[in-house]
């Protein structure tokens, strides 16, 4: 039911001025009616008796004078069971309902429920008389892989709310009311499977807020090894177009240590879109051998959508996250891309008229995009279980220049960077993590002592081979040379990863730990060479044992058979001391 009634103003763009007679309330949700059509738009900024509504919709048609219907709501999401495996736009709308009803051109004005109307299995675990409050679980449903808990809607802040009666355990309808509850105010509540939560309101249904210690494994060994995510962290992937970010979310989506993925498409091309809807049912879950779908939440916002949805898929995708981590799960979100957030900012305030920043990003870019990241975390809840929500964004910085601002304002609030690079994309190297640039504050899952004399290493390789595009090989010592070669032996053996083949394209962390030992000691041995061409023999038969190393199964005989030949070789080289 409306609460307020408004008039059109003024259109600019999906930024649409609208005149209004009562109160409304900042991120309320209002309907513009053009003929038969609503189009929705949230308030987001209000001045004397002017709101500015932001339409989430194409705005053709819309008229000075035509009837605005606020509906004394914030823009919410809809949760409950049914989430699971689903295609939503920004606006939580099912992508293939929505296309079965309106056909392959969506119609505007269209808005169908997320959830479908469907029963489900429940199962009470309260009973008359227990007292109850929000966010507490008063019943459990079987949602594919999971136990979905039913929970007390978060809005009841004003409890205990006494239990008067649950139904039994059986089969009922999302919708239907399956327990209704009383306050001592004498205030009641029917409870179904499904409630609503405004997006833009973070879940702090919690007892404490934990410190991101544990590592998310994703079994690529340069994330795990060398620029380490923890559970409930936040890590960032800039980088250019081609580098490679597509393929990375799919490895790490596959191979990550969490219950639940959440991808959010925000402003993707919509043939990245296509490409991700079309494999990631595909892609195989190693834990269930089943499709990855099966735990997996697509939110898309293709550019050629209005900007404003852009702002709503990113809130949507990470208030469906809070909501399965109040259920002690680990979720991993993945937003590609902020920049087309940020450009949606951009674009919407300058219909706004608000003074610009650097670039012409708004003045508040920083803390939006810090808000949004701020809401990932591991979180300890009243029932003493632990939950995670873990937040990376890609980035699409034009030209690759990590220098502007959308980079900058999201390497401020990250714990992570996984910086993608263009010369490292062009050769082949994969993931094109540059290691050089890239950096991490958490911990990761190899002695980190040991990783930092690897990665110097790496560094000292990389600054010998800018010497010798310079002076040539001839001009740098066997020494300078050899420690060149160890740096592209880590390169080539440990940061590069085979995403195609079956073995190296998901690394155990006991694999990790047992590939590092023998690199590292390789590291710190001292060899003996006569001449370059020599080192540069060896390296190459070592490289390609190692390469060879990678792609078959671990401790298996021929495993063990390669090793044997690594060792050898090593000491056929290696200086005896004493």
């Amino acid at each position: 039911m409306a609460t307020s009634m408004g008039r059109v103003k003024g259109v600019n763009g999906n930024m649409v001025t609208v005149e209004f007679d009562s109160a409304i309330a900042k991120n309320e949700v209002g309907f513009i009616h053009v003929g038969d059509e609503r189009l929705k738009g949230e308030v987001i900024r209000i001045k004397g008796n002017e709101a500015a509504l932001q339409v989430f919709e194409m705005t053709g048609g819309v008229s000075v004078g035509d009837h605005v219907e606020f509906t004394g709501e914030m823009l919410s999401v809809e949760l409950g069971p049914g989430l699971l495996q689903q295609i939503y736009d920004g606006l939580q709308n099912p992508l293939p309902e929505l296309a079965a009803q309106c056909g392959f051109f969506l119609q505007r004005g269209v808005y169908l429920k997320p959830i479908p109307d469907k029963e489900w299995e429940f199962t009470p675990v309260a009973k008359q008389g227990d007292a109850l409050f929000a966010g507490d679980t008063f019943g459990t449903v079987v949602e594919g892989l999971f136990t979905h808990q039913i929970m007390v809607p978060f809005d009841m802040a004003d409890g205990p709310w006494t239990v008067k009666s649950i139904k039994k355990a059986g089969t009922y309808p999302v919708r239907d009311t399956i327990c209704s509850v009383e306050n001592a105010k004498g205030g009641t509540r029917d409870l179904s499977m499904v409630f609503t939560w405004p997006v833009k309101v973070p879940i702090k249904l919690y007892e404490e807020r934990l410190r991101p210690t544990e590592t998310l494994v994703t079994k690529i060994r340069p994330i795990d090894t060398f620029l380490p995510v923890a559970k409930g962290g936040t890590y960032c992937t800039p980088g250019p177009f081609g580098a490679g970010k597509t393929v990375l979310q799919h490895m790490t989506s596959r191979n990550a240590d969490v219950d639940i993925v959440i991808i959010a498409a925000c402003g993707e091309r919509a043939g990245e879109v296509v490409e991700v809807l079309k494999e990631f049912p595909e892609l195989i879950d190693p834990r269930t051998g089943r499709s990855l779908m099966e735990r997996t939440i697509i939110i898309c916002n293709t550019s050629s959508m209005p900007v404003a949805s852009r702002e709503a898929s990113v809130y949507t995708a990470v208030t469906i996250a809070e909501y399965y981590r109040q259920m002690g799960l680990d979720i991993l979100l993945l937003a590609d891309s902020t920049s087309r957030w940020a450009q949606a900012m951009r674009e919407m305030s300058g219909r706004l008229e608000e003074i610009p920043g650097e670039e012409a990003f708004p003045a508040y870019l920083e803390s939006r995009i810090a808000e949004f990241y701020e809401r990932a975390g591991k979180v300890l809840l009243k029932d003493g279980r632990t939950g995670s929500v873990t937040i990376g964004g890609t980035v699409s910085p034009a030209g690759g220049n990590f220098e502007e601002p959308v980079t900058q304002a999201t390497l401020k609030v990250v714990g992570a960077f996984h910086g993608l690079s263009r010369e490292r994309s062009d050769a082949r190297k994969y993931p094109a993590i540059d290691p050089l640039t890239s950096w991490s504050k958490y911990g990761g899952v190899i002695d980190s002592k040991r990783v930092e004399e690897a990665r110097s290493v790496v560094f000292a390789s990389n600054e010998i081979n800018q010497m010798m595009k310079v002076v040539g090989e001839e001009g740098t010592s066997i020494e300078d040379y050899v420690v060149y070669q160890k740096g592209e032996l880590v390169d080539a053996c440990y940061l590069q990863q085979n995403s195609f083949d079956p073995v190296d394209s998901s690394v155990q962390i006991e694999r990790q730990r047992y590939l590092f030992d023998r690199l590292y000691a390789l590291l710190k041995a001292n060899f003996v060479f006569e001449e370059k061409s020599d080192v540069r023999s060896f390296f190459y038969q070592l490289r390609q044992s190692f390469l060879d190393w990678n792609n078959t199964a671990f401790l298996g005989k021929e495993f063990k058979a390669i090793e044997a030949k690594i060792i050898d070789l090593i000491a056929t080289k290696e200086r005896r001391v004493g």
